[in-house]
This record gives C-alpha cells, structure tokens and sequence, in this order.
C-alpha cells in the first residue's frame, strides 16, 4: 500500500538526535503542519529544532488527497448558526489567506503546483441553499453549479473558483531543505522545559504540538475534544480528467481530482474502529464507473475531527502559555497546516494574529459530538476485550481491510502483530496474538 505521492516524491533524510540540545522553540511533529511552521519560524530568524519520531511527512502528509482550499465541506452555514458571521468570515479568510501563501511560496518550487476550482456537492437541496446563504452573508464570490462531470447522484454543488492542488511531498522536500530536524526521534516524556528521547534531551523555551492527535493528556482534555475518521483513495490509469476538485458534502461521499494521468477517487469513509466500505466500495465503484480503467496505487488516511469542524491552533490549555497546539484539521489538513503554521508563528514570537481566536483550542466544548464522543469512550471501556488501546484503555477493533487494530474512542492503530501505526497511544501493544 503506497500513496500516488510516495510513489512520485520522497523528503531528504534527516540524523537521529544523539546528543542533548538546547533550542529556543520545539516542535514535536514533523508532518506538513509541523514543517511549515518551523519553516516560517526559520525564516524570521528564530532558533528551532522539529523532532519527529518516523520520517517526516511519512503519515496523514503523505496520505492526503493535496486539495488546498478554503471551502471545507458546507462548514460556512455551520459556523454562522454556532459561531455567528464574525468568526465565519475570520475562518474563511484565514483559509484565503492560507491558500495565497501557497500559491507564493509554489512560484518558485517545483511540485506540481496547479490552480484549479472546487467544488462540494450534494443531494440535499435546502443544505445547499442554506451553503450559498451563508457564503453570501460573509461575502464569499461562490456559484452554484448544477451540471459535474462525476458519476454521482448530486442536485447541485457549491463552486470556489481559483482554488489549487499539489504535490505535497515535493513541496516538503523543497521547503525542508536548511531545517533544523531529527527523524527517527520520538519524544516519550514531556517536563516543563525538556523532551526525553531515546538518545538526548532536548531543552526548550517554549513548545509545540503538531503530532497529528496530541498526545499530552493532562492539559487541554484532546481524548474529548477529538475522535478520528479514515478515508480511502485508489489512483486510477486510463480514467477521465474531471477538470477541477469535487467531493461530497457528506463525509461518507466520494471526492474526485486528477494528478497527472490518474484520476484519484476516495470515499469508503468511517469513524476509525468501525466499519465502512474502505477500498472495496471504490473499486466496486470504479468497476461501474469507469471499467477501462486500471487501479494504480491504493492507500489510506487517517483525520482527526473536532467537535465545531474548526481546527484547534494556539495554547495547548489556559494554563500552558509555553506550549501550542496544532490539531483537529477536519480532512483540510492543507490549508489548515499552513493557517497552523502562520497563527502559530506569530503567537511564538508575539505577534498578534487577526484569526487566532476563531482557532482558540480553549473555546467551549459543549457540542452535540461530545456527547458522542464521550458515549463511544463509555461504550469501549466496558466492553470486554483482550486487547485495549494502552492510551486510556479502550477495547480494540480489528480492522479486516488494513489488518490493524483500532481504538473507536480516539484513534489508536496498531498492526497485526501490536505495533503502534497511529497514535495517541505512543507505545506498541503488549502480548498480541491474534
């Protein structure tokens, strides 16, 4: 199982930490989030090491679908209803503002960089006049379009025009180059001021988070405020190029675009540790849809997801003012990495942020997902189980199309044999036998 971008690009590697260290700013984490965020703090002149337990980019970075793009599902009529129009708007145009970034910085990286106009559609009528109110108020430019080249039940589709689409692990390579990183360095204890890794402590001024589920328990109460859901993607030679960026408003839909001469298709979608259709629903799909064509690459993703759809980027809690968060991206990990990286730097070096609090990791939790959230944890902490996710106890799931076992309540992934694939959980299984 390789992603179309593994396949295509591949980071420079970075040393092991061998030795203490003492750097101004950490940042634990070397996804896209983590990267850029110490590329702009690099930029500015500041001292800063990324720690980074794989390879970099090596997980949700290299799984992604590469859309960047400020229309992030139908949030906008969400965010009006909870949040009112002044965040809505503060959301859109850090979105914006995220996307432009990239087009910048692209001008001069080669990775595969294209402009191209996205689209979410859906088959519910009053939800997508509900979109297009919303996107209105807050003085978006949107179209509705009623006609897409996709073989999908849809009644119409909420059109950003000027969006783009990437390769991601190019532009990591690109912009990783010069970088102060140690892969293959994975933080097991945090002090107020220290990193414990395997081989050398790291001393900080101050930290932060971007290891996809943070995974600090005892500040910020993230085993509530996150659950994760996964996603499936097959590459497809011989297809159609479908000329923009589609996906279903519906988490559970399907999503379109084109890299190359390969259509991407994904969907198959569920809560991780329950079922779904995974990569047979798209290759049943593919089969009617388009049957000359031919599967190339197949691969998986892993999102964490908030309980507002708004990522938490800032202060990991009220009471830790030396250490951020970065997290809860909602399936836009994009555009919500480089919101991350630009909200963050500014908070390290004391600036302020215009968008910063609509991200605020401290807003209130009182969401109908808690309630979920929390009845998902209940629920899998009595069950009765041989194998329980060694983060906070959980029953695990097995997974019959990766062959994992997986935690419902946060999002823990372990394979066959125990070890750990995704976290919160930071440590293998003990005794696993299946």
């Amino acid at each position: 199982m390789k992603s179309i971008w593994s396949a295509s690009a591949e980071p420079d590697k970075f040393p092991k930490l061998k030795q203490d260290i003492k750097t101004d700013v950490l940042i634990i984490g070397g996804g896209i989030a983590g990267i850029l965020t110490a590329y702009r703090l690099h930029s500015q002149g500041v001292n800063c090491v990324v720690a980074e337990k794989e390879r970099i980019c090596g997980g949700t970075t290299c799984n992604t679908t590469a859309k960047l793009t400020s229309q992030h599902g139908f949030i906008y009529q969400k965010l009006l209803k909870s949040a009112g129009a002044e965040k809505a708007l503060m959301y859109f145009k850090a979105n914006q503002a995220a996307l432009d970034e990239y087009k910048r910085l692209c001008e001069n990286i080669e990775c595969d960089f294209e402009t191209k106009d996205n689209y979410v559609y859906t088959s519910d009528e009053k939800k997508l006049e509900k979109e297009l109110s919303a996107l209105e108020i807050i003085g978006s430019d949107a179209e509705l379009c009623r006609r897409l080249p996709i073989p999908v039940n849809y009644s119409g589709a909420v059109k950003f025009g000027g969006q783009a689409q990437f390769n991601p692990l190019k532009f990591i390579k690109s912009i990783s180059r010069g970088l102060n990183i140690y892969e293959n360095t994975f933080v097991r204890e945090m002090t107020e001021n220290s990193a414990v890794t395997d081989s050398g402590k790291i001393y900080f001024d101050k930290a932060i988070v971007t290891t996809h589920f943070p995974f600090i328990n005892k500040h910020g109460s993230y085993f509530l405020k996150l659950y994760q859901h996964r996603s499936y993607f097959i590459a497809l030679e011989n297809a159609p190029d479908v000329g923009g960026m589609y996906v279903d408003e519906n988490k559970k839909g399907y999503s379109f675009r084109n890299y190359k001469n390969f259509l991407l298709v994904g969907g198959g979608s569920h809560r991780t540790g329950k079922k779904g259709g995974s990569w047979e629903e798209l290759r049943n799909f593919a089969g009617i849809h388009y049957p000359g064509s031919a599967e190339k690459y197949f691969w998986a993703a892993q999102d964490c997801m908030s309980l507002d759809g708004i990522p938490y980027i800032g202060n990991y809690s009220k009471n830790t003012p030396n250490l951020y968060v970065a997290s809860g991206f909602n399936k836009w990990g994009m555009t919500g990495a480089m919101t991350a990286a630009m909200i963050l730097s500014d908070m390290v070096t004391e600036k302020k942020n215009e968008y910063a609090e609509v991200f605020d990791p401290s807003r209130s939790i009182i969401k109908p997902q808690l309630f979920i959230n929390g009845f998902e944890a209940v629920t899998n902490l009595l069950t009765i189980s041989k194998k329980r996710c060694p983060h906070l106890g959980c029953a695990l799931k097995w997974n019959s199309a990766e062959h994992s076992w997986d935690c419902p309540c946060h999002g823990s992934r372990f394979s066959e044999k125990g070890k750990v694939l995704e976290n919160p959980a930071n440590g293998d299984l003990k005794n696993c036998d299946s």
